[in-house]
């Protein structure tokens, strides 16, 4: 048996208002920092976060991001810091801009990172990898680093304004934290961390699943009214360091390699954000499983009342015949995928079953409740 690792970023900071702190938890990095958001972003926080590092005497250099997480952007944006000589990279987004900054981090010798995610829509903010994709937004492959960031911050208020779609897939992309890990614990898998699995990544991944079904709803009407409240606080959480620590720590399964698969298809798919497509990996890997109908039907219910693909049609593919799914299986199953976790790896066929399986049961939930 390999070792037991867990890894996590240095710091997590959450809390309203936080952006006009970034200063002071940030300045203690350095002296020079560069500051990695889209244009949106820009007008919306990372104004704010470039203020805050002005006031606490940082000298800020401010990037525009042009929106994919590519090696061609990674290289562009590293060239500049180490021009600038940098030592602080501030990445300010979704999680595109972040795994772009983590990425630019691992070019610039040295270098701090800190992250500030501005929705709760992805765990990608406290790992130290980031996924790839290539210029066009196909998965290329996973890039894994030494360490994780320093900082990870995010200000809820921030969070409250999104729309709740942004939420919504958030919950989505962590309610696979569980499924994943005990999957891949079952199989005494290796994680994302490189080792075994932890006592303490499990007990994280499980109090993750428990809070999203606890909380997950009422965190998404506070969203729609765009107040902090209790219940989103606990899911901004669960879905940035309960599962972030969770799928890193503790396994990744057949759920995310699902994912990855469908990045391979033409059309409407691409609309959907990361966590709509984990949402329906969720469903394919509990059919492959062969989980009862009440631990399918309570993950379906959850999943449609937040407004999430659990069906072909709701993922723009209902017209898609078997070989064109057996690419996706194809895909999600390469060498080097987290399907491999599964106790029992499935077959290109088992994938296909299992994906139609669960876009069947869905349809049935959906004309029975």
């Amino acid at each position: 048996m390999s070792e037991k690792i867990f890894i996590s970023p240095s710091k997590y900071v959450q809390g309203r208002d936080t952006l006009d702190k970034s200063g002071e938890y940030i300045s203690g990095y350095g002296k020079t920092a560069m500051v990695i958001a889209d244009k949106t972003v820009w007008d919306i926080a990372a104004t704010r976060v470039a203020g805050s590092l002005k006031e606490h005497d940082l000298h800020v250099i401010e990037v525009m991001f042009e929106g994919e997480a590519s090696s061609k952007e990674i290289e562009r944006i590293s060239e500049q810091a180490n021009k600038e000589n940098v030592d602080i990279i501030v990445g300010v987004g979704g999680g595109k801009t972040l795994d772009t900054a983590k990425g630019v981090r691992d070019s610039v010798e040295g270098a701090a990172c800190a992250v500030i995610p501005t929705t709760a829509s992805t765990d990608a903010p406290t790992s130290a990898l980031s996924v790839i994709y290539s210029d066009k937004g196909v998965f290329e492959r996973y890039r894994f680093y030494t360490k994780n960031p320093d900082l990870v911050l995010l200000d809820t208020a921030i969070i409250a304004a999104a729309p709740p779609h942004f939420l919504a897939a958030g919950i989505a992309d962590a309610l696979a934290t569980w499924v994943e890990a005990r999957a891949s614990l079952e199989a005494r898998g290796t994680t994302m961390a490189g080792g075994q699995a932890t006592i303490a990544s499990k007990a994280i991944a499980e109090k993750c699943e428990q809070t999203l079904f606890e909380y997950g709803l009422l965190a998404y009407e506070s969203n729609k009214r765009q107040v902090v409240s209790y219940a989103l606080e606990q899911i901004v959480e669960a879905n940035t360091l309960l599962s972030g620590l969770g799928f890193e720590s503790a396994g990744l399964a057949l759920a995310h390699a699902v994912h990855n698969g469908f990045t391979v298809l033409d059309g409407d798919i691409h609309k959907k954000s990361h966590g709509e497509k984990v949402a329906f990996g969720i469903l394919t890997q509990l059919a492959y499983e062969a989980r009862d109908k009440e631990e399918i039907n309570r993950y379906i219910s959850l999943l449609q009342q937040l407004h999430l693909p659990t069906t072909f049609e709701d993922l723009h593919i209902k017209d898609l015949d078997r070989d064109e799914l057996k690419k996706v299986a194809e895909t999600a199953l390469q060498e080097g995928e987290s399907s491999h976790n599964m106790a029992s790896v499935p077959t290109v066929d088992d994938v296909v079953d299992a994906m139609i399986a669960a876009d069947q049961y869905s349809i049935a939930y959906r004309e029975n409740n």
